[in-house]
């Protein structure tokens, strides 16, 4: 359960209630909250609380989603994050936790900051979702690597069917959402899709036996891909050619190269999130529009019918109805996701809302 504030709501756009004493030290004209500011060294501000067993439970599933994702080349985690209605949470435990560690290093009251921003930090959510990525990864890799590589025209077709009913949902989180001119919005979905599909034409290789500080680098790239729909955090591993000793080392339980991975993933998410976090909070509809300009144009990756090794794609083959089936297959899950999202978004909130109504 996150807790409440100046964020305007994921799926509505509406600004959720703020405490007055939590904004009196923002900014006019933003909207950003400070996760360290002299209002949360309060012990008495509202934190993140532990979640029900349905939410719980729901949270690992999400995390098993999200994992999938990162694992076939073409789709983002951000994307499935975006989905399941967690992609502003992480954003913003994200932002604390990096803010926590900036404090311990950095100003005045270093420890006291510090403790104030970890506490505001969702780790409940964290922890589920981390649950069910570790799970999805270390089952999974191997099943899915499989059915790329065996059926790479219909799992293709299935990846470009989700990818493209998944657009929806930050469409309509930009729609909801006030202000903004319409032909710089335009011009911002432009370059957003202009961008994705450039990434998405480079020719992919694949390299032996990279050294650990390749690995480390190349995760740290490919991590922002989990926290910014419509980049795919594999597919630039595919680009740099370490998809496949990756994906070897997870299956082989190569500790060294996993590590090496972990810490240069960490490096990369912690200088990346927090730039998106303020972009999500004081530009939240040119930056949902980018989104939906790299989703659009990273459906390039995902064309059935295409020359990975240089980057050419091709007109259908004699086999489309089957890979339109597996499109069609594949907008239809992602529909169901988001309509199991919903409701399970509304259990929660009415089993928040009963003990209140009692009272």
């Amino acid at each position: 359960m996150s807790v409440e504030s100046s964020r305007p709501d994921s799926e509505s756009g509406d600004p959720r209630p703020v405490d007055p004493a939590s904004s009196a030290h923002a900014h006019p004209e933003s909207v950003h909250h400070d996760p360290v500011a002299d209002s949360d060294l309060d012990p008495a501000s509202p934190v993140p609380t532990r979640p029900g067993p349905i939410e719980a439970v729901g949270n690992v599933v999400r995390g098993a989603l999200i994992g999938m994702a990162e694992l076939v080349p073409g789709i983002s985690g951000g994307t499935v994050a975006l989905v399941v209605g967690v992609y502003p949470r992480l954003l913003d435990t994200g932002s604390h936790i990096v803010d926590g560690m900036r404090s311990a290093v950095l100003g005045k009251d270093r420890a006291a900051r510090t403790k104030a921003a970890f506490r505001h930090a969702d780790w409940w959510l964290l922890g589920m979702l981390a649950l069910g990525m570790l799970a999805m990864v270390f089952t999974m890799a191997g099943v899915l690597g499989s059915f790329v590589e065996n059926q790479p025209e219909i799992s293709s077709g299935l990846f470009f069917g989700m990818v493209a009913m998944s657009i929806f949902v930050p469409l309509n989180m930009a729609r909801r959402t006030p202000g903004g001119r319409t032909w710089a919005l335009a011009l911002m979905l432009i370059v957003g899709a202009v961008l994705a599909f450039s990434l998405t034409s480079l020719p992919r290789g694949e390299i032996g036996d990279p050294s650990y500080l390749l690995v480390f680098v190349a995760a740290a790239v490919a991590i922002c891909a989990l926290v910014l729909p419509g980049m795919s955090g594999s597919f630039l591993l595919m680009a740099m050619g370490l998809y496949a000793p990756t994906m070897n080392a997870v299956s082989d339980r190569n500790i060294p190269y996993i590590l090496v991975f972990a810490a240069g993933a960490f490096v990369g998410i912690a200088l990346f999130v927090k730039v998106l976090d303020r972009l999500m909070e004081d530009f939240r509809k040119p930056t949902l529009i980018v989104m939906v300009g790299l989703m659009i144009g990273s459906l390039r990756a995902l064309w059935p019918w295409r020359d990975d090794e240089v980057g050419s794609v091709f007109g259908p083959d004699d086999n489309w109805p089957v890979v339109v089936a597996a499109a069609i297959g594949g907008a239809i899950i992602v529909a169901v996701v988001i309509f199991a999202e919903h409701r399970l978004a509304s259990r929660v909130e009415a089993a928040k809302d009963a003990p209140a109504a009692q009272a």
